[in-house]
């Protein structure tokens, strides 16, 4: 009986701790820009979005960053890479379950003529030091 309340104890430790070790979500999209579109006003719209998206639960504490190639062999259909990094998986859910009816959703849908990212990928990142 007590090797079992032992082995229970553990458990709930470890599933526990989990959250505390786990990596931060990052979410990276492929970005078609319009060719009349100068790095710029992306680089000012996505300021805008990043601004109305932290104010979304789950936002707060939202890094974003625009990737624009310089020296690349192939990019195929991508002018640019829009990368969020969340500092959890629970923050990541809890924004991406309010954004629908949002003021970031709508300046997205705004800018479409402008820039499109139609791929993502999502990513758990660690640190390596």
């Amino acid at each position: 009986m007590k090797s079992l309340l032992g082995l229970l104890i553990v458990a709930v430790l470890v599933f526990g701790a989990v959250p505390a070790y786990s990596g931060e979500a990052v979410q990276m999209w492929k970005c078609e820009v319009d060719d009349a579109v100068n790095e710029d006003q992306v680089e000012a719209h996505s300021a805008e979005w990043l601004a109305a998206a932290k104010k979304l639960d789950g936002g707060a504490n939202i890094k974003a960053q625009i990737f624009f190639p310089v020296a690349v062999n192939a990019t195929g259909e991508m002018d640019a890479m829009f990368v969020l990094v969340f500092p959890s998986f629970a923050e990541w859910g809890k924004f991406w379950d309010a954004y629908g009816d949002s003021d970031a959703a709508d300046i997205e849908e705004d800018a479409e003529e402008m820039i499109v990212c139609p791929d993502s990928v999502v990513w758990e990142s660690f640190k390596v030091e």
